[in-house]
C-alpha cells in the first residue's frame, strides 16, 4: 500500500470542504458517519486505491471542513449536495459510493436526488429507524441521547451512545487514548473526531437518524443499492434499522466483516467485500 493521498479543498455554498484523493480508476466516494472524517478511512482507502480513485472527506461541520461564519445545523439535502459537488469536482463519470452509518443516510439521499452521479451505493448500517414498522422506541432512545447531552454533557452522551449500540470498546477508546503509543496520523484523527462529538450531538445526530430515505425513488434500481450489515452487528439495534430499509426496498442484506466500525479493524476484508459488492 504505497498510494499517497493528495489533500485539497472545495468551496461549496456556505462552507469549504476538505477532501483527499488517492489511487486511480473509477471514482469511489466514501461518506463518513456521524463525527467521523477522512482520517478514519485511511487504511481502507489505501487498500482500495489500486482499483479506484478514492475520495475521502470531512463533512461540513466536522474537522477540517469549515462553515462560512457561524456553525449551522446539519441539513440532509445540503450534505448530499456536498457529496455531489465532490463527485463532480473529481470528475471521471458517475461514482461508486460507500457511506457508513449517518453517511449511509446521506448516500441514500444522494442516490435519490442525484442518481446520474452514482454508479452504485453501498449503504453500511444506515440508522433508517423511520422505516421500521414502529420506530417509536428507537426515536425515544435518540431523543434521550440528545437530552443526556444537553443535561450532562458530551462524555455522558457518548458513553450512552456506545453502550446503546454494543460498542463499549469504541467508547473506552474515545474516553481516553490507548495506553500504547499511536502513530501520529492516528493520534491526529483521534483528536479531530473526538472534537466533533459535540457538533454531532448538538446538530447532527437527530437529523441523520430521523431522515426517511426516498424508498419509492430508490426502488427503481438506478443506481444500484446494496445495504451492508456487519456480521458482528447481529442483534444490535442498528441491524433492525438497516433491515427496515432492505425490507422496504425488497432486497436482501449483504453481510460485511465486523461490526458498525468494521471498516477500521478489518479493513482488508472489508475492502474486498466492498469491491465485490460494486463488481456484482
Amino acid at each position: 500500500m504505497t498510494n499517497a493521498s493528495k489533500p485539497a479543498t472545495l468551496k461549496v455554498p456556505g462552507a469549504t470542504l476538505y477532501y483527499e484523493v488517492q489511487g486511480s480508476g473509477p471514482t469511489l466516494l466514501i461518506i463518513p458517519g456521524g463525527p467521523q472524517d477522512a482520517g478514519v478511512f485511511a487504511e481502507l482507502a489505501q487498500r482500495l486505491a489500486d482499483r479506484y480513485t478514492v475520495v475521502t472527506y470531512d463533512p461540513r461541520g466536522n474537522s477540517r471542513s469549515s462553515f462560512d461564519g457561524e456553525i449551522r445545523p446539519l441539513l440532509m439535502d445540503q450534505q448530499a449536495d456536498d457529496a455531489a459537488a465532490l463527485i463532480e469536482a473529481v470528475g471521471s463519470g458517475p461514482a461508486y459510493v460507500f457511506g457508513t452509518s449517518g453517511g449511509a443516510q446521506i448516500g441514500l439521499n444522494l442516490a435519490a436526488r442525484h442518481p446520474k452521479l452514482v454508479q452504485a451505493l453501498v449503504a453500511h448500517e444506515p440508522p433508517s429507524m423511520m422505516l421500521m414498522d414502529d420506530p417509536s422506541e428507537a426515536v425515544a432512545a435518540d431523543k434521550a441521547l440528545y437530552d443526556t447531552y444537553v443535561k450532562d454533557g458530551v462524555d455522558a452522551a457518548m458513553g450512552m451512545f456506545f453502550s446503546m449500540n454494543g460498542l463499549e470498546e469504541a467508547g473506552d477508546a474515545a474516553e481516553a487514548p490507548p495506553e500504547f503509543e499511536m502513530p501520529p496520523e492516528e493520534a491526529e484523527t483521534f483528536a479531530r473526531v473526538s472534537g466533533n462529538f459535540e457538533y454531532w450531538l448538538a446538530h447532527g445526530m437527530l437529523p441523520l437518524s430521523l431522515y426517511t430515505p426516498d424508498v419509492m425513488t430508490l426502488q427503481t434500481g438506478n443506481p444500484k443499492i446494496v445495504v451492508a450489515i456487519g456480521e458482528a452487528s447481529a442483534g444490535q439495534p442498528i441491524e433492525e434499522m438497516s433491515l427496515a430499509l432492505t425490507n422496504k426496498l425488497g432486497i436482501a442484506p449483504t453481510r460485511f466483516p465486523g461490526d458498525h466500525m468494521g471498516f477500521g479493524p478489518q479493513a482488508a476484508a472489508f475492502a474486498e467485500a466492498l469491491h465485490s459488492s460494486f463488481a456484482n
